[in-house]
Order: C-alpha cells, then sequence, then structure tokens
C-alpha cells in the first residue's frame, strides 16, 4: 500500500521559554549551538516509518544523545515504574545540596494514618467517658432492643402481612356468597354446562347454533378460570384472628420502639449493635483504649524517611564531594532502611517523587514535569491530597497529568480528553481541549463512570467550585 509523505513519518515539536540562568543554555554552548536569549528554545523530532529519525534545537541538527540530555533538562516524566530522577540515587546529592540541608517530613499517607489513629483514640476515651455516665440507660436500652430481636425490613413485611388479612377479613362474606352462586348442582357452572350439553345436540341443525355452542364452551372455559382465581384468592386471603393479633402487637411494638429512640424502625437492628457496642466498650474499658494506644505508636512509626551519607575513599572522590548521598525509607514498624526504588510499592514511589518536587520546587531546574498516573490506587481524601500539591507545583513550573481521578483534574487550569477510535484499519488518538460544560460532564463521567447521573455533576460542580 502506497503512503503520502505525512503517513510516512512522524514529527514532535515541543516549545520552551526559559530564564537566561538555565543550565541548558550552557550545554548549547558547550555543544557549539546558537541560541538567542529570551527567544524560545525549539526542540523537534522527526520518526520515519523506516525506522529512521532526525532531531534538531532550533532548526540545528543535533544527536539522538544530546537531544536526550536537553530533554532531561527541560523535562521531568514520573510514573509509577520510573526509575530515574528523584530514584536514582546518583543525583540525590545534587538535590541535598541544592535543597539546602532542609528536612524531609514523614510520608503524607502516615501522617493520615497517624492522625487517624489519634482522632478514634481521642474519640474513644470521650465516648468511653460518656458512656459510662449512661451504663444504666445502656443496659436497659440494650435488654430491650435484644428482647424484641427487630429485623431490617421487618417492619414493613409486617404491615403487608396486617394489611392482607384485614382485607381477607372485609371479603370474605363477598367471596363465600360467589363462590356460592357458583357451585354445586344448582349453580352457575354446573347450568351453564348443562346449556353446552343440549346445544352440543342441535348444533348440526344450523349453523348459528354451532356458533351459540362455540360461544358457550368459550364461556365454560372463562368461568372455570375465574372459579380458579376465586379459590386462589380465597386461599391468598384467608387469615387465622389469633395470627392477625400476633402480627399486629408485633407490628405495634417495634414502631413504639423506633418513636421511642427516634429513628426508622428499619434502623433498630444498627441501632442495637451501636449500643450494645458502646455497652461492650465499657465494660471492656482500658484493655480497649490500651489498644487503640498501641495501634497510634505503631502507626507513628509506619513510615520513615532519611538521607543516608556515606562517606567513601580517597579514589572515589569526586568534584561533588566525599560522600555518597541517598534517600531511604522505611515503610513497616521495625523494618530496615532501603533504597526508595527497591522498597516502596509504585504507587508510593510515584507520590514520594511529588512529596519531594513540592519541597524542591524552587531548587528544580525543569520547566515542565510530566506525571503520569501518579495517582493510580488512592481515592477520597488521599487523591485530593494529590492533587492539591501538583497544584502547588504547578505555581513554580509547568505541570501535565494523565489521570483517571476527578479529584486530580478538577485542580487544573486546564483539561484535555484523549480518545482512541479505529475504523477497523486505522487507530487514531485524539486531544481536545473542554470548555467549562464539557468539563463539568467529563469529570462527572469520571465520577459516576458510563452513565452520568445529576448527583455526579453536582459532585463536579463541588470539585470544580474548590480549585
Amino acid at each position: 500500500m502506497a503512503t503520502d509523505a505525512l503517513e510516512a513519518r512522524a514529527v514532535v515539536s515541543a516549545s520552551f521559554e526559559l530564564p537566561a540562568s538555565h543550565p541548558v543554555g550552557a550545554l548549547l554552548t558547550e555543544s557549539g549551538l546558537d541560541a538567542e536569549p529570551g527567544e524560545p528554545l525549539i526542540v523537534r523530532r522527526i520518526v520515519k516509518a523506516d525506522g529512521g529519525s532526525r532531531a534538531s534545537v532550533n532548526d540545528q541538527p543535533v544527536s539522538a544523545t544530546l537531544l536526550r540530555e536537553i530533554g532531561d533538562l527541560l523535562v521531568e516524566v514520573h510514573g509509577q515504574h520510573d526509575d530515574r530522577g528523584l530514584l536514582n540515587a546518583k543525583g540525590h546529592r545534587a538535590l541535598l545540596d541544592a535543597f539546602g540541608g532542609i528536612d524531609i517530613r514523614p510520608l503524607t499517607s502516615a501522617w493520615a494514618d497517624w492522625q487517624a489513629a489519634v482522632e478514634t483514640l481521642d474519640a474513644a476515651r470521650a465516648e468511653a467517658e460518656e458512656a459510662a455516665r449512661d451504663r444504666e440507660f445502656l443496659d436497659h436500652a440494650v435488654g430491650e432492643l435484644e428482647a424484641i430481636g427487630p429485623e431490617p425490613g421487618e417492619e414493613a413485611e409486617l404491615a403487608e402481612q396486617r394489611a392482607t388479612m384485614q382485607k381477607g377479613d372485609r371479603i370474605s362474606g363477598d367471596l363465600q356468597e360467589i363462590s356460592e352462586l357458583l357451585d354445586g348442582s344448582e349453580g352457575g357452572l354446573a347450568r351453564l354446562r348443562q346449556a353446552a350439553r343440549r346445544a352440543d345436540r342441535i348444533a348440526g341443525e344450523h349453523a348459528l347454533l354451532a356458533e351459540a355452542l362455540a360461544a358457550l364452551d368459550r364461556a365454560l372455559i372463562e368461568a372455570d378460570l375465574a372459579e380458579e382465581k376465586l379459590a386462589e384468592a380465597a386461599h391468598l386471603l384467608a387469615f387465622d384472628p389469633k395470627r392477625l393479633d400476633e402480627v399486629e402487637t408485633r407490628l405495634f411494638e417495634i414502631r413504639a420502639l423506633a418513636r421511642k429512640h427516634r429513628v426508622e424502625p428499619d434502623e433498630l437492628p444498627r441501632l442495637a449493635e451501636e449500643l450494645a457496642a458502646k455497652l461492650e466498650r465499657i465494660e471492656g474499658g482500658e484493655a480497649h483504649l490500651a489498644a487503640l494506644e498501641q495501634e497510634v505508636a505503631a502507626k507513628r512509626e509506619a513510615a520513615q524517611f532519611r538521607t543516608a551519607i556515606e562517606p567513601l575513599e580517597e579514589a572515589q572522590w569526586g568534584a561533588a564531594g566525599r560522600e555518597r548521598v541517598a534517600f531511604e525509607i522505611s515503610t513497616n514498624p521495625g523494618a530496615p532502611f532501603g533504597p526508595l526504588a527497591k522498597i516502596a510499592s509504585g504507587g508510593e514511589l510515584s507520590r514520594f517523587i511529588l512529596a519531594l518536587k513540592v519541597a524542591l520546587a524552587e531548587q528544580g531546574e525543569a520547566v515542565t514535569m510530566v506525571f503520569d498516573e501518579i495517582d493510580r490506587g488512592v481515592g477520597g481524601a488521599v487523591a485530593s491530597a494529590v492533587g492539591d500539591r501538583l497544584a502547588r507545583l504547578a505555581e513554580s513550573a509547568q505541570i501535565l497529568v494523565v489521570t483517571h481521578s476527578p479529584q486530580v483534574a478538577a485542580r487544573a487550569r486546564r483539561q484535555w480528553l484523549i480518545a482512541k477510535t479505529s475504523d477497523g484499519f486505522v487507530t487514531r488518538t485524539s486531544v481536545h481541549q473542554l470548555d467549562e460544560g464539557e468539563r463539568r460532564e467529563e469529570i462527572a463521567r469520571m465520577l459516576s463512570g458510563a452513565e452520568i447521573t445529576d448527583e455526579a455533576r453536582a459532585q463536579a460542580d463541588r470539585l470544580l467550585e474548590g480549585v
């Protein structure tokens, strides 16, 4: 198949506006390339269909190696399995020197876990004090709820049974009278059958008589069906007065108990569990609080971060100094420290990178940073925290984020939708910048899935209003 010139190659271009002090200027001068101060730096690469490629900077040819060096100074790309940049211990000494010795705090997730444990402990202490004052009430309430033992949905089921039996009571006389009119040797069905038998003997005498016989046969079929339905209804509506009294007693007890505790009848089982748990915590007392205190201590030590500085042999000294610098973490209590890339999971690595980039924002050199699904595996408050930190980082650099998180997308200044289409032969990828209305719909879709609900749109509005 023949292809034209445009289909036979791909061209990727990027334009950067750099401060005069940016290190890429020195690299270009060292490589013998012209770069006008204050002018945009245009980087371009052409890839041919046969595998060949060409690269240029400001329309001046450069090698792939030099293009990579320039790109590393201009753009940082971070994903869950990134083995470059901050995960490479070779660059940690420079980051530490640039940072000026500021201590990096524990991971946001570890801090959140610790604070959540502290809040749980505080709530348990306050609840224990309050519950101790209400011991007599709890004993009585739990005993009463356990004695009745309401089940979810029971109130509605009892109400339906009661209504059905009451209907049966009201119409039982009518059902009995209808049955007497249809049944027996003198009933309506018996007479209808007699008429059909006599009509059958004379049906051959005239066409109208045959039609009359057919109508009688249909009437018998419908009458038999009516008899069956009446019998079925009578069975379903039949009731035992004693059973009706039992149902009403149980129904009224459940409703009275719900009114007493100011809850819906279906909430009584949950209330019983909550009150029983409060009573159990009183009885457990100090043991329960001690367990929570141990959890707080464990969360406090759950994840640690440190900078390891190792002296080098004289033969290994260099222009950067006499020590090897590396960032290390310990993600579990008692676990040894180790390199970031070996200890942290994919999602943890991405969020470590984000936390460090926010801390080092003023010392960074890259003017553009790309984060590829840095929020994978997190949601809710953690996703919101990731979005906040990305927005903070965007104050000093251009940040591009590939995300499926509505909390992160809502923090962006602009949003694009990337989609793939195929006609069965060629697959194309399109990029479309969303206006405000389209952005609201897309964030609502990210929240609810394929079917966008009004609730999702309202939540999307709240996310966008918080930006």
